[in-house]
């Protein structure tokens, strides 16, 4: 594991272990817990909670991008997260905004997001000046088509080969625009514009992706995929999530983002205890059972 820091507005996240982060859905429609916290104070509670689980970053999104979901009107997105965002942010949380609108993205920064996490990668016109005018970390996705119908039979030829190239050029675009290279990670866009398969090729060949030298960002908790492999429906996922998270780790990715905190922390730091210490690190562990 990368001891790189991801630089976050005054956050400095060490990339030594690998980083949880907790989705805060304030939507009526996200796939798998959509209405559950789609008010403020609901969502501020959950979130909260997620951070006492071991959160280390809270990804607070209005608008849902599951697939077939209808855009949002940015007043709508931002009346959902702002007092959110502001919230979290006030009581000193890195808090990360989940949007692919520019306004939305400038809004969250002020209101106290120091991380901006865009299924488009900042190709929205205004989106790439407005996070290189602040010192907010980005997230980098790949996205095949549109959230309305990405999922309608997408192809590659390569999907490693080509969600690497796409990933490699929106981080340089990035950086010649004056994002500094330790603001940027990655994600490959599990599920987005992608098929069982194709999602399969990428957890497996992640570690191209991660060979960028862009923190990865893994997002495979409760999807689809999940469902296919297992059998289970969204609400029934949850040791397949961390499983899922536990291989993206294992192939190079630095955070995992999911729903299930609690569980994917503890399976990290077994996993972390058993294979990725140093000696130093040891200490801390008790000696006998």
């Amino acid at each position: 594991m990368s001891s790189r820091i991801l630089r976050c507005g005054d956050h400095s996240l060490s990339l030594g272990v690998p980083r949880v982060m907790g989705i805060v859905n304030v939507t009526p429609d996200s796939f798998s817990d959509g209405g559950r916290f789609d008010s403020a104070a609901a969502a501020i509670d959950f979130a909260q909670s997620l951070r006492t689980q071991g959160a280390d970053i809270l990804d607070v999104g209005g608008e849902s991008t599951r697939p077939g979901a209808a855009p949002v009107p940015e007043e709508v997105e931002l009346a959902r997260v702002l007092p959110v965002v502001t919230a979290l942010a006030r009581d000193g949380a890195l808090v990360s905004i989940d949007t692919m609108k520019p306004g939305v993205m400038r809004a969250a920064l002020d209101a106290g997001a120091v991380m901006v996490n865009d299924v488009r990668a900042l190709r929205a016109p205004g989106a790439m000046e407005g996070v290189a005018g602040s010192a907010a970390a980005v997230c980098l996705m790949h996205m095949q088509g549109e959230p309305q119908s990405m999922q309608v039979a997408p192809r590659y030829d390569d999907v490693v080969g080509e969600v690497r190239t796409f990933l490699a050029a929106r981080a340089a675009a990035c950086e010649a625009a004056g994002i500094g290279r330790e603001r940027i990670a990655v994600d490959p866009g599990f599920g987005f514009g992608k098929t069982v398969a194709h999602n399969l090729a990428l957890l497996r060949g992640l570690d191209a992706i991660a060979a960028l030298g862009y923190p990865v960002v893994a997002g495979l908790s409760r999807k689809r995929t999940l469902g296919v492999l297992t059998g289970r429906p969204d609400g029934d996922r949850l040791a397949g999530s961390v499983a899922a998270a536990l291989a993206a780790v294992v192939r190079g990715a630095a955070i995992v983002r999911v729903h299930d905190v609690a569980a994917t922390v503890d399976a990290l730091r077994v996993w972390t205890a058993a294979f990725a210490v140093t000696e130093n690190s040891l200490s801390k562990f008790p000696s006998q059972d």
